[in-house]
């Protein structure tokens, strides 16, 4: 029976951040700062990241540009305004804005993560991995390098230097719940059947909204006989996504 989703996702950019920090009321604030100083380019940049967070991209982006404006070798806000146009789809620009950060600052971690990021989403493995190690080799203690190396373990079948790596990442961020999802796969791809389902449910208990753990939870109880529980599982795996086809695919086996 195949795993119900080795499509795990990276932990997201905007994972564990504070949502406050985009709140109006922060906002407000930062802007009167930039009524005092506007030619204070780190206080455009705070700002740009406190419009990220609220999805404000647009706004963001006008902010990085000043930010950059005032300080052509600011490598956070090229880094910050590569995430940006990421999430506005302007893939090549959002290479530029990273190729730029780390030309400015080769030991920034987070432009290799992000980097690495655009790189696995076009489906470039090989140069998302090496990004990765890259941020990892300078100690990062960024969860998400870990998380994403492990995957491309995963994908490998290198499942116990995937485990390492979602193992990593959960000490560094315990309330993702992506490493949780992602090691409970390897776990089970590799027979640990009752640490998998550990750590599916706790992916659930940390996101109750991750469709993908749900329908591994599932899986377990399918491949325990307990089919009235899988089927509640899957059946939750769909409500939260209603186009995830493993969900459907092992409600159909177990109604």
């Amino acid at each position: 029976m195949a795993i119900a989703g080795c499509q795990t996702s990276a932990v997201g950019d905007l994972a564990n951040i504070d949502k406050a920090q985009g709140s109006t009321e922060n906002i407000a604030s930062l802007s009167s700062v930039i009524d005092r100083d506007p030619r204070n380019p780190e206080a455009y940049n705070v700002r740009g990241s406190a419009y990220g967070r609220s999805g404000q991209y647009q706004a963001a982006l006008k902010d990085f540009n000043k930010a950059i404006e005032l300080n052509p070798g600011f490598y956070q806000a090229y880094s910050n305004r590569a995430l940006i146009q990421r999430f506005l789809g302007n893939q090549p620009a959002a290479l530029a804005d990273y190729n730029r950060a780390i030309q400015l600052n080769a030991n920034y971690d987070a432009a290799y993560i992000g980097r690495g990021n655009l790189y696995s989403n076009a489906g470039q493995t090989q140069n998302a991995f090496n990004d990765f190690q890259k941020a990892i080799q300078l100690d990062t203690t960024d969860a998400r390098a870990y998380n994403n190396r492990g995957l491309i373990y995963q994908q490998q079948g290198q499942h116990k230097f995937a485990i390492e790596d979602f193992s990593t990442a959960i000490s560094l961020a315990p309330s993702a719940s992506e490493p949780y999802n992602g090691r409970g796969l390897s776990y089970l791809a590799t027979g640990d059947e009752q640490n998998a389902f550990s750590d599916f449910n706790m992916a659930i208990k940390l996101d109750s909204k991750n469709a993908e753990a749900w329908a591994n939870q599932a899986l377990i109880y399918e491949r325990r006989g307990d089919k009235q529980r899988a089927a509640k599982s899957y059946r939750e795996a769909i409500h939260l996504n209603p186009n995830y086809q493993p969900a459907k695919d092992g409600l159909a086996r177990v109604s």
